[in-house]
């Protein structure tokens, strides 16, 4: 019987993400010319990859026989407040859950793909929901002046969350909201005007740290009519610590070395190690904790945190295997686990990211 109950709430789920109200009523979508990674209407990969409805029902339907249960609720401490802002040779990384991170450096806070909400999906009452709270409470992180958004799931871009973080810092304050081409239109319908949408290899400059935007293997859109209409990527962060790299959701692909050969190694890498089975859906789209230590080494990162696991179950994997089998890469590809680590939830640590030579 539990088997059923995930099961179906699987396939509600995987629906929910489909079928979204936001998609199907009046989800923003990009317009603009054609480029080697938009036709004029959708966004592409470089490597194609797409997935159908019927695709996506399939992976809900066989969760009833191999999805492995999570526990419904996992009860946590509560975790130190962070810095409210951090000077000097240290980078300060917070994780707060699933993708989420405060990094701060420089007297610069930057928040990635803040979700706090109880469920990535477009309803309160259906769709994946979190089985632990945040690591740090909403109301506890220090003033933003930085936000980065990998791309349009709910799971990375949750709008509520977005709200409750602008409504507390002084209008002219406000911290700047930097995603894909297109997204800026969920900004602008909820008037949270400081934002600026790139397209890969576009950047902008926010208090000496430079925000580039770049090539990740995904998707976007959040229902029906919005599939690939907006841009997905992730990040590269140049700042006088060195180099930092926030990878979002991708699946694996030649990306990772023509970023290493862009711009250089890598000083702090965030690279998601969960959402990864079946394998037949997800490897076009996530990761694997075996793929992410081969990221780990094209981008030559001195020291690595995973992400994108242990808050919302998205797909058949236990909530325990990603740090498993991150564990079971990093030995067999002779990874000191000391360069690609977990934190807890909640966990602040600082980097001194000076490379040695």
């Amino acid at each position: 019987m539990k088997k059923i109950k995930y099961g179906l709430i699987a396939i509600a789920a995987t629906m929910v993400l489909v079928f979204g109200i936001n998609g199907c009523v009046s989800a923003p979508v990009y317009q603009g010319p054609k480029s080697d990674h938009f036709n004029g209407r959708v966004f592409v990969n470089t490597i194609p990859s797409d997935k159908t409805p019927w695709d996506i029902f399939k992976l809900g339907f066989f969760s009833l026989f191999e999805q492995a249960p999570w526990p419904e609720w996992i009860e946590s401490t509560q975790s130190p407040v962070p810095h409210e802002r951090v000077y000097g040779d240290k980078v300060s990384v917070t994780f707060i859950n699933h993708s989420t991170v405060l990094v701060q450096l420089d007297g610069v806070n930057i928040l990635a793909d803040p979700v706090f909400s109880d469920r990535v999906s477009p309803f309160n009452f259906a769709g994946p929901k979190r089985v632990r709270k945040p690591g740090v409470a909403l109301e506890d992180l220090p003033p933003i002046d930085l936000i980065i958004i990998s791309h349009n799931h709910y799971d990375h871009l949750d709008i509520q969350t977005l709200k409750n973080i602008v409504a507390r810092q002084p209008q002219d304050q406000a911290p700047l909201i930097v995603a894909g081409l297109g997204n800026g239109g969920y900004f602008e319908l909820e008037k949270m005007p400081n934002y600026k949408d790139l397209d890969w290899n576009q950047s902008v400059t926010l208090k000496g740290i430079e925000v580039i935007f770049t090539e990740a293997r995904h998707r976007s859109g959040r229902g029906i009519s919005d599939q690939m209409r907006t841009l997905w990527g992730s990040f590269l962060l140049k700042t006088s610590h060195g180099e930092i790299y926030f990878a979002g959701d991708t699946g694996y692909g030649p990306h990772f070395k023509d970023l290493s050969k862009q711009f250089g190694d890598i000083e702090l890498a965030f690279l998601p190690i969960g959402a990864y089975q079946p394998r037949w859906f997800m490897e076009a789209v996530h990761l694997n904790p075996k793929q992410a230590v081969l990221a780990h080494q094209d981008i030559a990162s001195q020291q690595t945190i995973g992400i994108h696991y242990g808050t919302f179950q998205l797909t058949y994997e236990s909530i325990d295997q990603p740090k498993i089998d991150l564990s079971a890469a990093l030995e067999a590809h002779s990874v000191d686990p000391k360069e690609f680590i977990t934190l807890g939830f909640g966990e602040t640590r600082e980097f001194d990211l000076k490379r040695k030579l």
